[in-house]
């Protein structure tokens, strides 16, 4: 069935075998394989009519084929948080949930809400994007493993050991990867070089942060720390006034950001300052450290934004 796109915002829902197109304001739905026949019979369609917008719902890496389809044939596209998408389906009400209901939702996410679009990646950055990604999940491997270690049976620890010093292994070998790859980008080696440059922070980190947080020294510290998840939000209602808490955002960010400041208080004398200052207080630990997170998310915003160096940086911090 022929689909007509009145309003120029497409919603594509994507699984693992199939694709869900929908035009907000058209009740039809199409399917397509998710392969490359699948996504050229969606291009060749989009291609009949004008295309303000297509958004797609981040689906664990099953969408990176659809997208970059999408950006090689100059159309607009913006991967989506399946949890604002779900978060406006509640608002409207619209609690069920199939892959037909979510193509439309998706379609009226990208008319409402417009995302900003997604820009076009190059093949050395997709690569090391993949290989940031596989070293964090190799990192969440070794942790989980290594949890395992005081409640495994004394006849599984050896093999659990080996596992983990394997695991350490690959991730020293993505390192490695990642370090070499940056070395021959000098955009991303210039500002890998400026975060680097902070007391505690890693080329890892910096190139971490780079990655997962595109739009690192574009907006305001505010935006830039709701994005990776630092930002405490309110929960209060009539006199009640509730815990702050941060929730959300960019986990990959969150981590790096941590052993960065797990070295930083004892080595950065910004950091350490505003730790000791905190515990002084009475400030527990977890909001302590999430406090200097932040706190080096934010020096990280308004370094890349400035192009300075810790060196020429650091002196100009209260």
């Amino acid at each position: 069935m022929a689909a007509t796109h009145s309003s120029g915002y497409i919603g594509i829902d994507v699984g693992k075998t199939w694709l869900d197109v929908a035009s907000f304001g058209d009740a039809n739905v199409w399917r397509v394989k998710n392969n490359a026949e699948g996504i050229q019979t969606i291009l060749s369609r989009l291609s009949q009519g004008v295309v303000e917008l297509v958004v797609i719902e981040a689906s664990g890496g099953y969408e990176r084929g659809m997208v970059s389809g999408l950006q090689l044939a100059n159309v607009p596209v913006a991967v989506a948080n399946p949890t604002r998408v779900r978060a406006l389906a509640k608002a409207t009400g619209k609690l069920a949930k199939t892959d037909r209901i979510d193509a439309r939702l998706i379609a009226e996410y990208a008319c409402r809400i417009q995302p900003a679009v997604q820009e076009p990646r190059e093949e050395q950055e997709e690569r090391l994007r993949a290989l940031i990604t596989r070293r964090e999940q190799l990192v969440e491997m070794r942790a989980a493993e290594q949890n395992r270690l005081d409640t495994s049976h004394p006849s599984t620890l050896d093999v659990l050991r080996e596992h983990i010093a394997w695991l350490s292994e690959q991730i020293n070998g993505c390192a490695a990867q990642i370090n070499a790859l940056v070395d021959l980008m000098a955009d991303w080696r210039e500002l890998a070089d400026l975060l680097e440059s902070i007391p505690g922070v890693g080329r890892v980190t910096a190139v971490t942060v780079l990655a997962d947080l595109p739009e690192l020294g574009q907006l305001n510290r505010q935006k830039v720390a709701a994005l990776a998840g630092l930002a405490p939000f309110n929960r209060d209602s009539g006199q009640m006034h509730g815990k702050r808490r941060i929730f959300g955002g960019r986990k990959g960010v969150r981590r790096v950001l941590y052993m960065a400041c797990l070295s930083g208080i004892r080595c950065n004398p910004v950091l350490k300052e505003f730790f000791e200052r905190l515990t002084k207080k009475g400030k527990l630990f977890k909001v302590a450290i999430t406090a200097c997170m932040r706190k080096l998310l934010t020096i990280m915003n308004a370094m890349v934004h400035q192009r300075l160096a810790w060196q020429a940086f650091g002196p100009l911090l209260p």
